[in-house]
């Protein structure tokens, strides 16, 4: 039992009060008191914070992470909705380029939404749903230092509160404290081998801009994304993001040699200069707010903790803590969800306290995990000296079929359907050789891609 609960359920310990430690927290309030413990001061509102460096850049929910986050908390996609943010069609309410340079139809009658809004707005929502449940307490300013227990069984963390050293014990460790993880270290430190790693990194770097929308646009305007081209580097790409507050948030990025800068006077010059210039030209004459951010830490990196042979009861980690994905693919977010709710499901079937149980949370969190590293990787890789260990014929070839999948989703709506189940993390890559997408494939869309970005002349006359 631990020493920082006394109601006699179980106890957890939930390590960092991000997205990934929010939704777990939620998850595990089912079955045990849940203390999160993060080592910022949390705002009490839609504010950037320190431990979320990345914040100000576009961030969206897939479809498959909206489902997840109303099915751990019931109707906080309508909180966020009612504080702003929106439930885009894709892609009705989307104009998007892939990364084969293909333009998609504005189909509007596919069932996929994206969760548009800021990330601060996200986080703030998601916390005060998660911190008003009774059984889910936080301590902030409170750093963890390492794991408590021996090479078999994890029973707590050891932490520093100012200059105060103790240890808490917990029934349950869970870490999300996200792509600056330290839990490799920790298992070492019991006696555990080192796991398992591996790093694809295009070398990508974000610069972000926040802007005012023009009036006329206010409510309504399109998601307009550029993606980069793996065949063409330096991948260069961007993303117009309509948010709360009548903003604008335009993130724009670049491969090795192609990297976009914090100079505010060339942020609209990179824009203009991507494969197509339509993000350049819808803001080029808008009002910016504040400077350009820039960040780095792009990289796929991914711990195999599902493939160690021996793992200690009472301990997992999930979302980032287990693989972070260049934030271009969106893919972050829905997938702390998904293992938050693939530890609930574990721990519907298997007390928190029985031995075994953190290592089939640990495999089944891999799952969500591996599709998204999956459709990352598969892109990513294909970049000059993204990896040590190049793709293989088989990844080459199953790229060039995506490559076909994205080219026949772009003009059919039922393989546009099919492509969006895997993109959005519903259903598994084997959906891309179904009827739905190989039919079109083999008989040709009804209708060509269009030939430039499908802004209506309304839309365009708005944001100018």
């Amino acid at each position: 039992m631990s020493d920082i609960d006394d109601t006699g359920r179980p106890t957890a310990i939930v390590i960092g009060a991000s997205a990934s430690g929010l939704c777990a927290a939620a998850a595990l309030a089912e079955f045990a008191e849940v203390t999160i413990i993060e080592r910022d001061s949390l705002p009490a509102g839609p504010e950037p914070r320190r431990g979320i460096p990345q914040a100000h850049h576009a961030h969206l929910v897939w479809t498959g992470g909206v489902k997840a986050f109303d099915e751990l908390l019931p109707g906080v996609v309508d909180d966020l909705v009612a504080n702003g943010a929106r439930l885009v069609r894709i892609m009705g309410d989307m104009v998007s380029r892939a990364p084969n340079e293909v333009w998609f139809r504005r189909f509007e009658n596919t069932p996929h939404r994206n969760l548009v809004c800021s990330r601060p707005l996200l986080d703030h929502v998601l916390r005060d749903r998660v911190l008003s449940d009774s059984r889910i307490h936080l301590r902030e300013d409170t750093t963890v230092l390492g794991l408590h227990g021996v090479v078999t069984t994890v029973t707590g963390v050891q932490v520093r509160s100012g200059e105060t050293e103790e240890t808490l014990h917990a029934d349950l460790v869970v870490d999300a404290s996200g792509r600056g993880t330290r839990a490799p270290q920790w298992l070492q430190a019991l006696g555990l081998p080192k796991v398992e790693t591996r790093e694809v990194d295009a070398g990508v770097a974000y610069a972000t801009r926040l802007f005012k929308a023009p009036s006329a646009t206010a409510g309504g305007f399109p998601l307009v994304n550029v993606q980069a081209n793996p065949a063409n580097p330096p991948g260069q790409g961007g993303i117009i993001l309509p948010i709360e507050g009548d903003r604008w948030i335009v993130t724009l990025c670049g491969t090795r040699g192609g990297e976009p800068t914090g100079d505010n006077d060339a942020f609209v010059k990179f824009a203009l200069g991507l494969g197509d210039p339509v993000i350049g030209e819808l803001i080029e004459n808008a009002e910016p707010i504040g400077d350009v951010k820039t960040s780095r830490a792009t990289a796929n990196s991914r711990r195999y903790y599902e493939k160690m042979k021996d793992w200690p009861d009472n301990f997992v980690a999930l979302g980032d803590a287990i693989a972070g994905y260049n934030p271009v693919y969106g893919h972050g977010l829905t997938v702390a969800a998904q293992c938050a709710l693939a530890v609930r499901d574990v721990l519907r079937t298997h007390p928190i306290t029985s031995s075994g149980t953190a290592k089939r949370m640990q495999r089944a969190a891999a799952r969500p995990v591996g599709a998204a590293w999956d459709l990352a990787v598969g892109q990513d890789a294909l970049y000059p000296g993204a990896s040590d260990t190049p793709p293989n014929p088989v990844e080459r070839m199953l790229a060039r079929y995506v490559d076909r999948c994205v080219e026949t989703g772009a003009g059919n709506p039922r393989a546009l359907g099919a492509l969006l189940d895997v993109m959005s993390l519903l259903q598994p890559p084997s959906r891309l050789f179904s009827p739905d997408m190989v039919r079109p494939m083999l008989f040709g869309p009804k209708k060509p891609p269009p030939v430039g970005a499908p802004l209506t002349e309304g839309e365009r006359e708005a944001a100018s």
